[in-house]
């Protein structure tokens, strides 16, 4: 069964989402292809899913994209490691905003509460990596590999840290909280059970994450610079070959896969909380 839509809130959801895409693109935190990409999820959180639902999204691209910003000069260092710069482009959207906008819909063919449970671990996962990737690699401790424990070069794929650890922590309990707000007209148990599944979604997607980007991601070496990088073609311009990993998992796939993760965890516990 299809709910009823609200075509003021779609034309609402479409307003609002062309603002929030405009800003980002003027303030250097999307390209192009990336407004496209938040005009298309935008719309559908918001224009399906309500403004409980577009709330999280708010939150999520409103603090990334500041930690992207934070002491960007400490972090220029970095960017030929990862795959992109903080300008999110359309694949970056879709992979951070997709599953979210794709929960949204399921939410009018088939009603159901969990669907908003899932949207908010889905966020909450997305903005804990954001966070810790944005944080961790700040960190004055060297950062060590999710797999074995050994030391790895800063922002190395599947490297982790105690800072980065909790500045994921606090992005997924940041989306928990906001997606606990919008429950409140339930009651403090369904918006506590919430802000719980949501943070643990969250930091559960993150380590998914990490642990993907250690063993399956495509990784690269360029033999020019001698660095190892997400990148086929880097910054210095030399093409690189392969290291390891599945040529077809790339970060944005990484992310989405993540943010899989953290919805069905956020789920899950919902449930079991909702049970006691």
């Amino acid at each position: 069964m299809i709910a009823s839509l609200d075509l003021f809130e779609l034309l609402g959801g479409f307003a609002l989402s062309l603002a929030i895409g405009v800003l980002g693109y003027k303030r250097g935190a999307l390209s192009g292809s990336g407004v496209v990409g938040a005009l298309v999820t935008g719309t559908l959180i918001f224009g399906l899913g309500g403004w409980e639902w577009g709330a999280l999204l708010i939150v999520f691209f409103v603090s990334s994209s500041a930690l992207s910003f934070y002491r960007a000069r400490d972090k220029e260092g970095l960017a030929e490691k990862f795959a992109k710069g903080h300008r999110r482009d359309l694949g970056q959207a879709l992979a951070n905003g997709g599953l979210a906008a794709l929960l949204a819909v399921l939410s009018q063919i088939w009603p159901h509460p969990l669907w908003f449970v899932a949207c908010a671990g889905a966020m909450a996962a997305v903005n804990a990596d954001t966070w810790a990737t944005e944080l961790g690699v700040l960190s004055v401790s060297p950062p060590r590999a999710i797999t074995t424990g050994r030391r790895v070069e800063v922002g190395a794929s599947g490297g982790v840290t105690w800072l980065g650890t909790g500045a994921s922590l606090a992005g997924a309990l940041l989306v928990g909280l906001t997606g606990g707000l919008g429950l409140m007209g339930q009651g403090w148990p369904a918006a506590g059970a919430l802000l719980l599944a949501a943070t643990a979604g969250g930091l559960v997607g993150s380590l998914v994450d990490s642990l993907l980007g250690a063993t399956v991601q495509a990784i690269y070496w360029c033999e020019t610079c001698q660095k190892e990088t997400e990148r086929v073609i880097h910054r210095c311009g030399a093409r690189t070959r392969q290291l390891r990993g599945y040529l077809w998992l790339g970060n944005d796939l990484v992310n989405l896969l993540a943010s899989i993760a953290g919805a069905l965890v956020a789920v899950g516990a919902s449930a079991v909380l909702r049970s006691l």
